[in-house]
């Protein structure tokens, strides 16, 4: 079942926690598909009143900075094993080619790596456990990672609900767009069709009153 369809089936509290949870774990480290449950949840806000845009985004957000947080102790605590450990059970992700291309991001931007990250899927994997392997004062961890978080997280939302009002305004527009089309081109069709009606009837009387005249 696609994931908008399985969302309509949700309370609204169930998806405010689930966005959280999800977010939150990515962020940790996990590889779950956070950015997809939270534009799925935000275009399903702009469909739907019950579901609040504002406090989707802010659960979305506290999602991200909470799970980047924990992500960042757990890096800090674990280290290069960690990274190995992470390599063996999620090769897709945790690849040493994955590994490096991160660490060299760190390396050119440092705290940047974590903002920017936010915008990246695999670095937004990678952003708090890795910060916490390479030592990254915490402070600096922290301002990019609250700042990186509800940019990410609230603009996504408010993006993406924005965009789904609009479309649905014009698609409203547009079905009653093309209904009065289809009606103007049902008439036109109409007095197209009576008129050759009426000229093929006029034509069949002058060719009788031709044949009784002869």
């Amino acid at each position: 079942m696609h994931v908008q369809e399985w969302l309509e089936t949700v309370p609204a509290v169930s998806i405010y926690l689930l966005v959280g949870l999800v977010i939150g774990l990515e962020s940790l480290g996990i590889p779950l598909p956070g950015e997809i449950i939270l534009v799925s949840s935000a275009l399903l806000a702009s469909q739907h009143g019950d579901i609040n845009p504002v406090v989707l985004g802010a659960c979305a957000s506290a999602g991200a900075v909470i799970g980047d947080s924990i992500g960042y102790a757990i890096g800090r605590k674990g280290g290069r094993p960690l990274l190995a450990w992470l390599g063996k059970k999620f090769p897709k992700h945790f690849s040493e080619g994955h590994i490096a291309t991160a660490e060299r991001s760190f390396e050119k931007w440092g705290m940047w790596a974590v903002f920017f990250g936010r915008f990246v899927a695999l670095l937004r994997i990678f952003a708090g456990p890795l910060a916490g392997v390479l030592h990254m004062p915490y402070w600096k961890f922290l301002i990019a990672n609250v700042l990186g978080g509800i940019i990410w997280a609230g603009g996504t939302t408010a993006v993406i609900y924005y965009v789904g009002v609009v479309a649905e305004d014009w698609l409203k527009r547009f079905s009653w767009l093309g209904l009065a089309l289809a009606v103007l081109i049902g008439l036109t069709s109409m007095l197209v069709l009576k008129r050759k009606a009426k000229k093929a009837q006029g034509a069949s009387v002058e060719a009788e009153t031709v044949g009784v005249a002869e």
